[in-house]
């Protein structure tokens, strides 16, 4: 603490969750014009921002089997042994350093108190206006290929929402209970999972200044943080659709490219380097794209090994990137949403 003081922590177990934290880079100061102002990167700006950078990183990540995340984060070496191990038949367990977790304390935190005007509380438990947005965590884990129309959600607001003139009107900790409206699990052919559930009622924390009694209301998701593999897209009416990526065909094409290169075994053109069966690089590819480090040592054997692995990795790159089922819409307890207040306005219809 700024006084030296030190406060302990109890947390209880958690699983990682499906991303990695990285030190911002130093961003070099520009010059401004007199009279110019910084611009607005916080709040939900902010967070907008954060979100597309990292589902812009995730895809590229995804399509490239992890090799850009391995030259463009700091400790290289350690991604490139954790690449290489990954792609082994058996390989030994671990977490990777900077993996971000979600821990539970066990025992609440107290800072001290503080003064605050009497007034201040006038407006708790009221009514939150409409296009009000709090932040919030979710205390029911979902998934769209299980959820049911009908089941319960519960989520806990994580700061205080405050009205125009810094008046108190939803404390933290304030539950918002609601149900699942609509649910639907993830197709074939990509065809992502969807979600929507709203939120009905407020209750207040005990220890708040007026007794605590339920309100009604009317609040929808306005945006979420995703727990599972694939990003989320939340639309304008509040329902949550797994986000399948149009570049997940470069895949398959690549793949086709690869099992070509393995099966180019004209006796003509390899003459020169060691006869027809001289396709070592193409032999190569063709073992890497079906089976791994494994494939490409296997495919050393013959052309035929090779090919073979090639047409393996291509079919399989076109299962799992055009016809398999697409992404589910998962949210694991204390996934970060923002919940919106006030009914919806569906768009105008052109």
């Amino acid at each position: 603490m700024p006084d030296g003081g030190k406060l302990a922590l109890r947390t209880r177990e958690a699983t990682g969750l499906n991303s990695i934290y990285w030190p911002p880079p130093a961003r070099k100061k520009k010059a401004r014009s007199k009279g110019d102002s910084a611009p607005a990167n916080g709040g939900v700006l902010g967070i907008g921002k954060q979100t597309i950078r990292d589902q812009i990183n995730g895809q590229i990540n995804a399509r490239s089997r992890g090799i850009a995340d391995i030259v463009r984060p700091p400790n290289k070496k350690e991604k490139l042994i954790d690449f290489g191990m990954s792609k082994l038949p058996y390989h030994p367990q671990w977490v990777r350093r900077g993996t971000r977790f979600d821990a539970e304390l066990g025992d609440p935190l107290r800072f001290g108190s503080a003064p605050v005007a009497k007034d201040a509380f006038a407006l708790i438990g009221s009514q939150p206006a409409a296009d009000s947005v709090v932040y919030a965590r979710l205390l029911t884990a979902m998934d769209s290929a299980s959820a049911k129309k009908g089941d319960a959600v519960e989520a806990r607001i994580t700061q205080p929402l405050l009205s125009p003139g810094r008046k108190l009107i939803l404390p933290e900790g304030t539950r918002l209970a609601g149900v699942v409206v609509a649910a639907r699990r993830a197709r074939w052919f990509h065809r992502g999972g969807q979600l929507r559930f709203t939120f009905q009622r407020i209750d207040l924390p005990a220890q708040a200044a007026r007794p605590p009694a339920p309100v009604r209301t009317e609040a929808t998701l306005e945006a979420a943080e995703s727990g599972g593999k694939v990003p989320v897209k939340v639309d304008s009416e509040g329902g949550v659709k797994a986000a399948e990526s149009k570049t997940r065909f470069i895949a398959p094409l690549i793949s086709w490219m690869i099992a070509n290169r393995g099966a180019d075994n004209d006796a003509g053109r390899h003459a020169v380097t060691g006869g027809a069966d001289a396709n070592v690089g193409g032999r190569t590819l063709g073992g890497g794209s079906g089976f791994g480090l494994l494939g490409a040592a296997a495919a050393q054997s013959s052309r035929y090994v090779g090919t073979a692995f090639g047409f393996y990795g291509l079919a399989w790159s076109v299962y799992t990137n055009v016809i398999a089922r697409g992404g589910e819409v998962q949210f694991a307890k204390n996934a970060v949403i923002e919940i919106k207040f006030g009914t919806r306005t569906p768009p105008a219809r052109q």
